[in-house]
């Protein structure tokens, strides 16, 4: 995105909170079962393949989590959305070349079927990043080449 600490909006901080709070449940599974062990240390192959198997699964939780704590740190550093130009947690109205317009929000995690959403890293989100008032943008969708006009934008709190 920018490359500095980017802000989070509330509904992607509550996704983030939710797939956390999700993370962590598994985990916890995950570390009886292997806690656990079955208490047999005579297993055959197949045992100590499911242990390694959820050894990974645990290193897989462990680095997901670690993400996600860490982007909820970055978005509390980074402060609320900007307003001054296009940015994730920013709420932006633009006009297609159809002429009809449109607010969306900029955001990271897609909601499904939300099409209020658009996505930092799509086309078009990729596009409004750092873009202000009065700004024309070009980007690809499956039809082509398009543009599209920033109108206003504001922060989505």
């Amino acid at each position: 995105m920018t490359g500095g600490p980017e802000p989070i909006s509330a509904v992607a901080r509550a996704a983030i909170e939710q797939e956390l709070s999700d993370l962590r449940t598994e985990r916890e599974t995950v570390v009886a079962t292997l806690q656990g062990g079955g208490g047999d240390q005579t297993g055959d192959r197949a045992d100590q393949a499911d242990e390694l198997e959820r050894g990974t699964d645990l290193a897989r939780l462990d680095r997901r989590i670690a993400d996600l704590e860490g982007r909820l740190r970055e978005g509390a550093v980074a402060g609320p959305a900007r307003t001054d130009a296009v940015g994730v947690g920013s709420s932006v109205t633009v006009r297609f070349s159809d002429g009809t317009e449109t607010t969306f929000q900029i955001g990271e995690v897609a909601e499904a079927h939300d099409p209020t959403l658009v996505t930092a890293d799509s086309p078009l989100g990729r596009a409004l990043l750092g873009r202000r008032a009065g700004d024309t943008v070009e980007y690809v969708t499956p039809g082509g080449r398009t543009t599209a006009t920033v109108v206003s934008l504001g922060d989505t709190a």
